[in-house]
């Protein structure tokens, strides 16, 4: 990937222990401070425009051989330097990523210690210099706060007492807010998390560039203002269970966390910070800390796009002559549809084969794949196939070379549920095969993004979400409305999610009820076409039938003509769990979508981004009955005004959604 203006600062550097022990680093724009203690504990504090967010925190890693890294370590050197480069993006939400920073360089003789300080937060991470196997018994990553500060806390959701029985989660959830002291200390959380910091300062925690280590929790168990990291071990004996007899149940696991044949870089803690909810919502930060792609590989032929799915509206399709389901005619029906409106792929889930065997080279009678395969070519449609994880890494060579000869052109797999060493070493060499064999592939059931898809960019999605396949079965306690306006806010953070929107059943807040086979989304349907612009989803669902769709032909026209992946993206407005406003660019027209919680309110949207020009609007917005009936919604055509500013109601649960191009002359 191309990078110019490249610079590196001249370096600062302190030989031996005898001298400085105490370092100070400033992001570009001098804002953000980092205090770095080097003494005989390592820990670090950060600040923003004198405002202290971060207290000080220590870190430190121990090997199962009492080695510590940062406790009791001699500095041999400190290095500071910096960056300023523009990196070219693939398949990500703007073209081209601004990666600007000031940094430190701990160097120690059995490892180094980076910080990265950048204008909107910073990150750590430890690289081991071992010539020798070792294994990293514990990691201490502490996140001290000064005040008992707020937080959006995403609790692992399924959970018992013990931290084992956590482990094994879909990372899905809604968001607890409340006091970090008040903490449920039975629970761990997954990243990312929020928390409120003063002046309308918030403080999103991460990490990134997780290729082979287990992922981080956050864990208070003590009711004080800290959280601590908390990692899965290492599995011992691991099981085939679970969903279907499609997962590796850990039985047992050792007394370490990872294991190594010799030295290796960790994964970045990273301390995201915002002076605007809005900036969360477009941040950079876990692109710009992954490992970059090979810049030998090839990646044209990766293709984003959206997704005809089957498994949301449960096959059902109305005024054919043939029983739905999973079978050759079901199928094709949804390939005509896919054909008819351009979108680019179309999945076949979980059903097509053989159940409980755990082996995808065993394909249920009443499909013909290769048969499906070529009619889809045929229409210019891509298939994309459902994986569980352990048929998917049963012969995964085997499975990629066979179905990449086949024509089908990606996988959706799932059913991971973990995210210990093993099973994060699973992703990187599904991504690897996949991408030998020019296949795509959909995370599902899986962690949040930690940048692997900037790293091997045929990752073309993650699940990670509390999606809406929830209001299949979810029941009107579960408020989906307010978690669609806080996801933008963290979940996003990290990266693309597969949301899978598109209902055309909508209800509102006292209509919803869950129907598992005629399922409805909670808010409206312009609810629906925003979030097709708000989410960052560069493969991308649509989830209801093509009987509902094909009665709907100018909302589902909307969805279909969305791109996927966009040249800009801009933060419009936006305040976690209440209401956001987004603007997404691709070639010559803009997108904008917009979100409200239950509460309507006027949203004033400002489009001085447009630039000079006249533009012409195509808007959906909701209608005027939509808070009784959440399927009403409208449809105007009209100028963009001189004065670049729209004024738009949104109704309880509402939505708004519009394309913007430049005028014909």
């Amino acid at each position: 990937m191309a990078a110019v203006a490249a610079v590196f600062a001249g370096t600062m550097a302190w030989a031996g222990t005898a001298s400085a022990k105490s370092f100070n680093v400033n992001s570009p724009d001098g804002k953000i401070n980092v205090t770095v203690n080097a003494d005989t504990q390592v820990t670090w504090s950060l600040a923003h425009d004198g405002t202290q967010l971060l207290t000080e925190s220590p870190i430190s890693m121990t090997l199962t051989d009492g080695t510590a890294y940062g406790k009791g370590s001699r500095l041999v050197k400190a290095v500071k330097g910096s960056n300023d480069t523009l990196e070219d993006a693939l398949f990500y939400k703007k073209d081209k990523v601004e990666d600007k920073y000031n940094s430190l360089t701990l160097k120690y003789k059995e490892f180094d210690l980076i910080f990265r300080v950048y204008d909107d937060g910073a990150a750590y991470r430890f690289i081991s210099k071992s010539k020798k196997p070792f294994e990293v018994k514990s990691e201490e990553a502490t996140f001290s706060f000064p005040e008992d500060w707020k937080a959006y806390i995403p609790y692992v959701r399924d959970f018992s007492n013990d931290f084992e029985s956590q482990f094994w989660n879909s990372f899905e959830n809604t968001y607890i807010h409340q006091e970090i002291s008040k903490w449920d200390s039975r629970r761990l959380a997954f990243l990312p998390l929020v928390v409120e910091a003063p002046d309308g300062k918030k403080i999103c925690i991460t990490e990134a560039d997780l290729i082979n280590y287990p992922g981080m929790y956050l864990y208070n168990g003590n009711g004080s203002k800290s959280l601590k990291g908390v990692f899965a071990g290492y599995p011992d004996e691991v099981k085939q269970g679970g969903h279907n007899m499609l997962e590796g149940v850990v039985m047992s696991r050792k007394d370490y966390i990872a294991k190594y044949d010799s030295g290796t870089s960790f994964p970045w803690r990273a301390v995201i910070v915002s002076t605007e909810d809005k900036e969360l919502t477009d941040n950079d930060m876990v692109w710009r800390l992954a490992t970059p792609a090979d810049p030998e590989a090839d990646f044209s032929w990766v293709k984003p796009g959206k997704v005809a799915w089957e498994w949301w509206n449960d096959w059902n399709l109305r005024g054919v002559d043939f029983k739905t389901g999973v079978n050759n005619e079901t199928y094709r029906h949804y390939i005509d549809f896919a054909a008819e409106h351009g979108i680019e792929y179309v999945i076949l889930d979980e059903g097509w084969a053989v159940n409980r065997k755990a082996d995808l080279m065993q394909v249920v009678p009443e499909i013909d794949l290769k048969g499906l395969a070529d009619y889809a070519k045929e229409k210019n449609v891509g298939l994309i196939l459902w994986a569980g994880y352990l048929a998917f890494d049963r012969d995964m060579e085997e499975v990629c070379r066979h179905y990449s000869e086949m024509g089908i052109k990606g996988f959706k797999i799932d059913f991971m549920d973990r995210d210990d060493q093993p099973m994060v070493d699973f992703h990187r060499r599904a991504a690897e095969t996949a991408a030998k064999y020019g296949l795509m592939v959909d995370f599902h059931g899986t962690y949040k993004p930690t940048g692997l898809h900037r790293t091997y960019p045929n990752v073309i999605n993650y699940e990670g979400v509390f999606g809406l396949e929830q209001m299949k079965w979810a029941g009107p306690e579960v408020d989906q409305v307010t978690y669609d306006v806080t996801i933008p806010f963290i979940r996003m953070v990290a990266g693309p999610f597969d949301y899978t929107q598109g209902a055309m059943r909508n209800a509102s807040r006292s209509n919803y009820r869950p129907v598992n086979s005629e399922p409805m989304s909670q808010g409206t349907r312009c609810r629906q076409l925003a979030e097709y612009v708000v989410f960052d989803s560069p493969l991308n669902m649509l989830c209801d039938s093509p009987s509902n769709y094909r009665e709907e032909p100018e909302c589902t026209d909307f969805i279909a003509g969305i791109p996927t992946v966009w040249d800009e993206t801009v933060a419009l407005d936006g305040k976690i769990a209440e209401y956001v406003a987004m603007a997404r660019l691709s070639g010559s027209g803009w997108y904008v979508g917009a979100m409200t919680d239950w509460t309507e309110r006027d949203m004033t949207i400002d489009l001085s981004f447009l630039g000079e020009g006249d533009f012409v609007m195509e808007i959906f917005t909701d209608g005027v009955n939509a808070d009784r009936a959440a399927c009403d919604w409208r449809k105007e055509i009209r100028p963009v005004p001189a004065s670049r500013k729209i004024t738009v109601h949104l109704a309880p649960g509402g939505g708004f959604a519009a394309k913007i191009t430049p005028a014909a002359h």
